[in-house]
């Protein structure tokens, strides 16, 4: 599975958790088994978050750079 598989199914999971649809059992990046709920919501933002630094080549939690 690619990193932008996993992006695309952890946001859907993640919109899933914000309406209500459902709690959400994800498998991470290091294969273990996670599930979340609206109290662990900010978990999952930070795994959408580590996926996207990952894919655009940024190490995650690395400063940003202004733009001039």
């Amino acid at each position: 599975m690619t990193l932008q598989e996993k992006l695309t199914q952890a946001e859907t999971a993640y919109h899933e958790l914000m309406t209500g649809q459902k709690a959400v059992v994800f498998v991470d990046q290091n294969g273990e088994r996670v599930e979340y709920n609206r109290i662990s919501a900010a978990r999952l933002q930070q795994y959408i978050a580590e996926l996207k630094s990952q894919i655009n080549g940024t190490p995650y939690g690395a400063p940003l750079r202004p733009f001039f």
